[in-house]
């Protein structure tokens, strides 16, 4: 495969499971990437959010990278989560990466003190120096604690090759903005899983989601629906019957709730790893409920 193959259509973000004595569980992480992979996803995408990056040691985000990286075995593009609180170690993930065979790395700027938009754009020019991979940049300002506009967003684009942008504020109008400043054919993706109908219909060229472990299918069936078939009023039907879901998941905490629903589906992952907490039992029936409505569960 090409290593730089554009990415584009449904990215799974894998859970990463965990054994009982709280080490990583690789050969569970192959099987969960491997089935991914054979929905049909259009490519892999280890240690995001689902992916607990930041409950994780060095060692173990390059066993994971490494790991996912030979399951898939060239089948689609990986793209792997970098991101570090320094440069330093940003960085050093990047280029392990690249050296294992991923396709593509992510990075979203991560700090205990605000970030600058000058320090911002070191960082990831930095980064971006030291690997001929493609860069997305990842805007979660939920989860990373900082806020990237559409117009840094687009200035971050001019390094040659931060290629691509995940937009997951849930703010539309941020997508839109971002075409205006960027250009008509931005590669720009949806992070934000109730906004997926929207943010197709805006122009992302992929969606970026965990929903792909628990409804593969339906998650491939907006994207046929909305980008390859131009048919708005299926992929509305589509993307209204997955809606509850994605917005319980959302809510309920990724790997929390991606954890819950693999093992209603009849699939261990293993524990969380503290200080994340199980799904209480309320919100697990509640999750039993919204997948008993879009797929069968095993009895």
């Amino acid at each position: 495969m090409n290593r730089h193959v554009p990415l584009r259509g449904i990215i799974g973000y894998t859970l990463t499971p965990f054994r009982t004595d709280g080490k990583v569980d690789l050969d569970k992480l192959q099987t969960l990437t491997e089935r991914m992979v054979a929905s049909g996803v259009h490519a892999i995408a280890p240690l995001g959010s689902t992916g607990c990056l930041p409950y994780l040691d060095d060692e173990e985000r390059e066993a994971i990278a490494e790991a996912t990286v030979k399951a898939v075995r060239g089948r689609v593009p990986v793209m792997v989560g970098v991101s570090s609180l320094t440069t330093e170690r940003t960085l050093h993930h990047a280029r392990f990466a690249e050296r294992v065979g991923a396709n593509a790395v992510m990075i979203i700027p991560m700090s205990y003190w605000k970030l600058t938009e000058e320090e911002i754009f070191r960082h990831f020019d930095t980064v971006a120096r030291a690997t001929s991979l493609p860069i997305m940049a990842y805007n979660n300002p939920a989860t990373g604690g900082l806020d990237m506009t559409p117009e840094f967003l687009a200035r971050l684009l001019e390094i040659p090759n931060v290629t691509m942008v995940k937009e997951s504020t849930g703010d539309i109008g941020r997508m839109h903005r971002l075409r205006q400043v960027a250009g008509e054919e931005v590669a720009f993706f949806n992070g934000s899983n109730p906004l997926a109908l929207a943010a197709f219909s805006a122009g992302a060229r992929g969606w970026c989601t965990a929903a792909a472990h628990l409804i593969p299918e339906l998650t491939l069936e907006l994207y046929r629906e909305v980008v390859e078939k131009a048919n708005l009023v299926g992929a509305r039907e589509v993307f209204q019957k997955q809606l509850p879901l994605l917005q319980f998941i959302v809510k309920g905490g990724l790997p929390r709730t991606v954890s819950a629903g693999l093992e209603l589906l009849g699939t261990e992952v293993g524990p969380l790893r503290a200080p994340l907490l199980p799904l209480p039992k309320a919100e697990v029936e509640a999750l039993r409920r919204i997948l008993a409505s879009v797929r069968p569960t095993p009895a």
